[in-house]
């Protein structure tokens, strides 16, 4: 299982794999279908899958050829997609990452992360990450990396599924009751295979996180990395997010990231949240 087999995605007139509570969009008149089909074309691409046909946008997403040509070519006069003139294959455009900009440059709790991060990669050796969820998969919008032999430094915008990692578990463990559970019931529907391969460590982590407010993973995507995550609250009218710290071929890795990293993920987090207001005292 792959980040980019999570998006495999299929759009009916009634559901929406964004929309983890039920909700029926065929009683919704707020709701704009044909936005929402655009939508899940630009989210076809992926960085394996940079360039689609019409037809494999059509398979990744479950919407009709027709419905996908009409897309793409409006999306391609908006400045979103591109056509490229021989193989008549589409690839995303500088509209999408303008769109992203905005976003990024405004994330007060990004700002302020960013060099508490580097002070930690410095101190620890740790490549530093910051993420928070979309649908059911964490994005980034920070890494920094002090370790050159650690190949995993994850680009602005990359995604991973929630179930495999601890910033992923993090952000699960996280939510209210009844969001969390509602989530972990789609995200079995979803995945099943996926879900059944990582719900012990996920209940590990629920133990971890109740206990002493940490998630704790390795070898999710490569046997020799291991991450520590906590979580993070955003600034006002922003998501929560997590910060984590990962360690590559570290011969003790877990024991590092619990007694070095985890106090200063945990220092960091205090440092930022109290910033805006939030541990009064």
């Amino acid at each position: 299982m792959t980040a980019d087999s999570s998006k495999q995605r299929k759009v009916s007139s009634i559901t929406l794999p964004g929309l983890i509570n039920p909700h029926d969009l065929a009683l919704d008149r707020q709701f704009a279908m044909t936005l929402a089909r655009g939508l899940e074309v630009l989210r076809a691409f992926t960085a394996t899958h940079p360039v689609l046909s019409n037809r494999e946008i059509a398979d990744r997403t479950g919407l009709p050829k027709p419905t996908v040509s009409r897309l793409s070519y409006t999306l391609g006069l908006l400045g979103y997609m591109s056509k490229d003139a021989d193989t008549q294959k589409y690839r995303l455009a500088s509209g999408v990452l303008a769109l992203g900009h905005p976003l990024l440059a405004s994330m007060k709790t990004r700002q302020l992360a960013k060099p508490l991060m580097a002070h930690i990669a410095r101190q620890t050796g740790c490549t530093v990450n910051l993420g928070l969820r979309d649908r059911t998969d964490i994005v980034y919008v920070d890494s920094v990396r002090a370790d050159g032999r650690n190949e995993y430094l994850p680009d602005i915008g990359s995604t991973y599924p929630l179930l495999v990692s601890s910033m992923g578990h993090v952000l699960i463990h996280g939510l209210p009751r009844v969001q969390k559970v509602a989530l972990l019931n789609y995200l079995k529907v979803q995945d099943s295979e996926l879900f059944a391969q990582y719900s012990q460590s996920l209940d590990e982590d629920e133990k971890r996180f109740a206990e002493q407010g940490y998630c704790l993973s390795s070898g999710a995507w490569d046997r020799e990395l291991y991450a520590i995550a906590v979580p993070l609250k955003g600034a006002p009218g922003e998501p929560p997010l997590s910060m984590n710290g990962t360690l590559y071929a570290h011969k003790n890795a877990k024991q590092k990231l619990v007694s070095e990293v985890l106090p200063l993920l945990k220092q960091t987090v205090h440092e930022i949240e109290t910033s805006y207001g939030l541990n009064p005292g």
